[in-house]
């Protein structure tokens, strides 16, 4: 299903971005995109997005009236494509792969680390530089903690992974052993 949905969302993101770009709004688009993501995210009007009895262009009108004046006549114009085409389960992995591509144009490249205990900031900070001087530009970090790791690291920066794990060396065991 999130294959599906970034599939949807991919080239609504692209034009949107190649558009916000030329006009000099990436700004004001990563904004719209957000608000537009918050207020479809919101359980009551998920509800009312899902509900085939409510007209869809009262979901629409309803999510313009919740942001305003606020929102750029080119967003409400892609929200109300959006809504006229059941789209608009897309817009939070929209805003999402937008934001991918204003870093990726700015040379900045997301970084997850996942860890099983806390990393301080001077461990953050080492990793951080360490992974700019690999990728040879910015890295803008998100850190995670996840238990299930057993110890050490995972860092995921696009399609690399570096799986310093315990549970990670388990499974390469595991599988070195099936054989």
């Amino acid at each position: 299903m999130a294959g599906d949905i970034t599939t949807i969302a991919r080239p609504y993101a692209e034009a949107v971005f190649e558009r916000a770009k030329e006009v000099g709004q990436l700004d004001a688009w990563s904004q719209a995109l957000e608000m537009l993501s918050v207020v479809v995210g919101d359980p009551q009007m998920a509800e009312q997005i899902a509900n085939p009895n409510v007209p869809r262009e009262r979901i629409r009108d309803i999510i313009l009236e919740v942001c305003g004046d606020g929102l750029l006549p080119e967003a409400s114009n892609l929200l109300g494509l959006l809504t006229e085409n059941a789209r608009l389960a897309a817009l939070p992995e929209i805003a999402r792969l937008f934001e991918a591509s204003r870093t990726a144009d700015q040379g900045v490249r997301h970084v997850l680390i996942r860890s099983a205990f806390d990393v301080s900031e001077s461990e953050q900070a080492a990793v951080s530089a360490a992974l700019a001087k690999r990728f040879g530009g910015q890295v803008e970090v998100t850190v995670e903690t996840d238990s299930a790791l057993i110890g050490g690291i995972e860092i995921r920066a696009g399609d690399l992974v570096i799986d310093d794990s315990v549970r990670g060396k388990l499974k390469q065991l595991a599988h070195a052993l099936q054989f």
